[in-house]
């Protein structure tokens, strides 16, 4: 009896975890590592994609075309971006500070370059008060299906496969 490949939502679920507790612990941690939390579930997310497409590969015994392989690192993708899009919603929702020190840090980081006039940087930081969660939902499904695409062309590369032939599905 063949065993079944694991499901690409059970490697998103698993993925999906690990950049919900870096990202908790990175907020948790201070603003500072903030961003480093961002990039440290950017490469989880491109490693875990790359494992699940490989992965993949591993458990149909390598009979798999190079878009069998993308298709299944681009559907764990979709997953991921929607658990973590849901989690970042309920995220700000919970804890609203956040928000509030993500955008005292931007206007620290604006006044020491020194490139905007004080109204200038008020008005950005009206704007960007008013739709934080819409520009950080944005930009997690920007940057997630994009990174997610990459890492799904790279597992599907580097996946071993054997030519399938029309015949290895008959009896």
């Amino acid at each position: 009896m063949e065993k079944k490949p694991t499901s690409h939502l059970v490697k998103a679920l698993i993925i999906s975890l690990i950049i919900i507790v870096i990202s908790i612990a990175a907020n948790f941690a201070g603003t500072d590592f903030a961003q480093y939390g961002s990039y440290a579930s950017y490469l989880v997310l491109i490693i875990g994609v790359i494992w699940a497409c490989i992965n993949y590969g591993n458990q149909m015994n390598h009979r798999v075309t190079f878009g069998n392989v993308f298709s299944h690192g681009f559907k764990t993708t979709a997953v991921v971006t929607l658990i973590t899009i849901a989690f970042v919603f309920i995220f700000f929702m919970i804890f609203p500070d956040i928000k509030d020190k993500g955008l005292e840090m931007a206007r620290q980081k604006m006044e020491e370059q020194g490139k905007l006039s004080e109204e200038q940087i008020d008005k950005f930081m009206e704007v960007s008060k008013k739709y934080f969660t819409l520009f950080a939902i944005g930009g997690t499904l920007f940057m997630y299906l994009f990174l997610g695409l990459i890492a799904s062309l790279i597992g599907a590369g580097v996946t071993k496969k054997e030519p399938v032939t029309p015949f290895d599905n008959q009896v």
